[in-house]
């Protein structure tokens, strides 16, 4: 029997080369177990039942014919008539009978797997793989069935029989007929893999790259408690974990984020039903800690790498993978079960990027996991089972609990799509990209909270939460184009606050961050005081139990707000790694540190906070010097242990140089030297005795910041919170220029670097050309203006010969 007859064949024999006998997955799996498991990467073994037995079955059964009678002239978007067609295409196939040699070969191999099993049978899955799968323009992956605990010969070659007529299921017919590939040119070949005891552990999905923006510098993980269905199918919200590629490759522990998932359920073993599996409750204990340890994140995102690295070097170009994971909950060891090129960022082109932005914001109905960074809009249709999904009229926004294969005729003429269950690697989210739909996944009630008919706006613009408002809200796109910004001189950084929208940012072009806000990270991911986690019993009861429900996955409080605020900084300085990233310590005011809970009781009542207890002035003070080692041991962990040494911290509102040497040597009694592993100190020059002692303040400071807003509000004693005096306000007159000139010129003096962060340069392209005629090194922007300013000072650059 010739090899592409052959109809059965173990993994070690098959290569990506087999994807026409053994179906993208197989070959895929026949791979890595060939090539990486001498790389430390574990892929529980098996054999593919090919693509010639596949066809031999439906020749034995006459079924062609058969079924190409069922299709002819099928209309795919005549839902109940597809439904009816593929319902019949998969009963003959069911009722069809399995040819002797072909039953034999499947068992002989049966029985050579179970060889070092406990039991007469080992459990296996078995899982399809269409010869067309995983196609540069097409993904036919997890269109196909897939049956876990499969166990003895019966249900063995019920379950193959099954995954044969899976090739015909509704989702699978429109997706063929809508992209123009024939029935019969597509066949389907069935892995039989070792089952992985993940129902005693953990499984998730796992992708090379970052699945919303394309950022390719990052590792993103699922995990939940169970078999890895739950996740694939949007059952549950899992975990979420980010890693950095290149310092992971450098050897240190680059774990960016960590998101506890609701993971309420966990699929198992039925082996006591009639199901092969089941779903039960999580105990809330475990619901409320993360499945993995960093050890484990870290060792998966290693297999990432191994993995992208040998499909990129196969294929001469980079290639992204999409892969799935498993934890065997009675060896404790974490195995890949199946791995396939990411079809959706892996073939773009990358020469320009949209961007999306609502002009106004409204009434938010709910709120979720957002897949994309469109926006939308349309009239909700809330269906609650797939047998009702001839009710979707095109355009409208699909709202339900979950999505599997079967909804996929209906998502295609969806204008987006919000589920009350998933994350971001789910079914859901996995077609709303292919697609190209915004979608927002796992908002709980939405199918409650979402009035079917009403006209609403879904947004996923504004980083990894996904918002649907009320109406239509006026919202613009703008087309980036990348490939053709020319770099001015004068380097051009961003202001960036929000880590969830870094590496959306970062395909910006840019020369890295000029400003990037603690305070922003603290009040939106951590809401807590640092020093009610480190004092407790000064904190009120009804703070105490927010604090609780905040911090339920740490046994050190303290912990929580450390680690919260390093993954935030990482996010940000992974983003636009190696470009510089200088964070500022934080400055809240003494009314806006009170409103974080539990922090009334160590804030002084100010009667002018903008001039009080800010800055600098804390960071040394008994009311917060604890507090401070807080942001210095995470500033530490990020440069150190995570190895994002592009971070430079800035000191703000720093009045004086005694002030300025106190905070550096508080700093390094934290871990944080100036000088050492690169790590360079940033004052603010915000305060006129910042400008009047620039000298001075450049040999203790590496490099200077222009805040704009508070450098003009202090020269012209200007209040820029009041509305009566704010005519006034203005970093265009003669005295702020002055002030800006005279600092620039001593920075430079000093042999230090200077820029300024704010949103004059934008507006103002005078004040842009000023600063460009005084050589300011750089000048910081919000992101929505860097295009159009970095075009400005280019141009002006031009005219001026610099």
């Amino acid at each position: 029997m010739q090899r592409h007859e052959k109809l059965v064949l173990w993994f070690d024999e098959i290569s990506l080369e087999d994807i026409a006998l053994v179906g993208g997955k197989n070959a895929s799996l026949g791979e890595m177990y060939r090539e990486l498991t001498p790389l430390g990467i574990k892929i529980p073994n098996g054999f593919a039942i090919s693509s010639a037995a596949y066809r031999y079955f439906l020749k034995h059964n006459n079924l062609e014919l058969t079924i190409r009678e069922i299709l002819t002239d099928v209309d795919t978007h005549y839902f109940e008539d597809l439904h009816r067609r593929g319902s019949l295409c998969r009963q003959a196939i069911l009722a069809g009978h399995m040819p002797d040699e072909l039953m034999a070969e499947i068992l002989s191999a049966y029985k050579k797997l179970s060889k070092n099993s406990d039991t007469a049978f080992r459990d296996v899955a078995v899982r399809s793989s269409a010869t067309a799968e995983d196609l540069p323009d097409a993904s036919f992956a997890g269109q196909q069935d897939t049956f876990l605990n499969v166990t003895g010969t019966e249900m063995l070659l019920e379950s193959c029989k099954k995954c044969m007529a899976s090739l015909f299921n509704d989702r699978a017919i429109s997706y063929r007929q809508d992209r123009g590939f024939s029935h019969f040119d597509i066949a389907l070949s069935i892995g039989v893999q070792e089952m992985v005891r993940s129902d005693l552990a953990s499984s998730g999905v796992m992708f090379s790259i970052d699945t919303e923006t394309g950022f390719q510098n990052a590792v993103l993980i699922n995990a939940a408690y169970g078999l890895g269905e739950n996740i694939v199918q949007g059952t549950v919200n899992p975990d979420e974990y980010y890693v950095f590629k290149p310092l992971l490759r450098a050897g240190k522990r680059p774990v960016l984020q960590k998101k506890i998932g609701s993971k309420n359920m966990m699929l198992v073993y039925d082996n006591g039903g009639n199901r092969m599996t089941k779903n039960i409750p999580v105990p809330v204990p475990d619901q409320r800690r993360y499945t993995l340890s960093d050890d484990e994140i870290l060792k998966l995102a290693e297999f990432a790498i191994i993995i992208e690295d040998h499909y990129s070097k196969k294929r001469g170009k980079a290639s992204p993978m999409d892969m799935e994971w498993a934890k065997d909950g009675n060896t404790g060891e974490l195995y890949i079960v199946q791995a396939r090129p990411e079809t959706i960022h892996g073939t773009k082109d990358g020469t320009s990027i949209d961007m999306y932005s609502l002009e106004k914001t409204g009434n938010a109905l709910t709120r979720g996991c957002a897949v994309g960074s469109k926006i939308a809009q349309g009239r909700v249709r809330v269906i609650h089972r797939v047998q009702e999904i001839g009710k979707l009229q095109p355009g409208e926004v699909l709202v339900t609990d979950k999505t599997d294969p079967d909804w996929e005729p209906a998502m295609k003429i969806a204008a987006a799509i919000v589920t009350n269950r998933g994350g971001r690697t789910c079914h859901a989210a996995i077609v709303s990209r292919e697609l190209g739909l915004p979608a927002v996944v796992g908002a709980n009630e939405a199918t409650e909270n979402l009035p079917d008919g009403a006209e609403v706006t879904v947004d996923c613009s504004q980083g990894e939460i996904g918002y649907v408002y009320e109406g239509r809200l006026p919202f613009k796109k703008e087309t980036i184009n990348l490939g053709t910004n020319v770099r001015p001189k004068t380097k051009i950084m961003m202001n960036v606050a929000n880590p969830e929208e870094a590496m959306r940012h970062s395909l910006i072009p840019n020369d890295g961050v000029g400003l990037a806000r603690m305070e922003f990270i603290i009040n939106t991911y951590i809401k807590i005081h640092p020093m009610a986690l480190l004092q407790p019993e000064r904190v009120s009861t009804e703070d105490k139990k927010k604090i609780d429900q905040l911090t339920y996955a740490y046994a050190d409080k303290t912990e929580f707000f450390v680690e919260k605020l390093a993954h935030g900084v990482a996010m940000i300085a992974a983003a636009f790694y190696p470009n510089d990233v200088i964070v500022r310590m934080s400055d809240f005011k003494t009314n806006e540190y009170a409103h974080l809970i539990g922090g009334e009781g160590f804030e002084p009542k100010e009667e002018n906070p903008m001039i009080g207890f800010r800055g600098a002035s804390r960071y040394t003070h008994d009311r917060y010097r604890d507090g401070f080692a807080l942001e210095c041991e995470a500033m530490r962990r990020v440069r150190d242990v995570m190895g994002l040494t592009n971070v430079k911290l800035m000191i703000p509102f720093c009045r004086t140089i005694d002030e300025g040497k106190k905070v550096i040597a508080e700093m390094g009694k934290h871990g944080l030297k100036q000088g050492e592993n690169g790590l360079e100190f940033y004052v603010m020059v915000e305060v006129p005795s910042n400008v009047i002692l620039a000298k001075e303040f450049a040999k203790i400071f590496d490099g200077f910041s222009i805040g704009s807003n508070d450098l003009t509000q202090l020269t012209l004693g200007v209040d820029r919170d009041s509305e009566i005096v704010a005519p006034l306000f203005d970093e265009r007159n003669a005295a702020v220029t002055t002030m800006i000139s005279s600092v620039i010129k001593d920075a430079h003096g000093g042999q230090r670097k200077i820029g300024i962060c704010g949103q004059g340069p934008s507006d103002y392209p005078e004040f842009a050309e000023f600063l460009v005629r005084e050589k300011i090194n750089s000048i910081s922007l919000n992101p929505d203006a860097v295009i159009k300013t970095t075009k400005q000072i280019v141009e002006l650059e031009s005219r001026l010969k610099r």
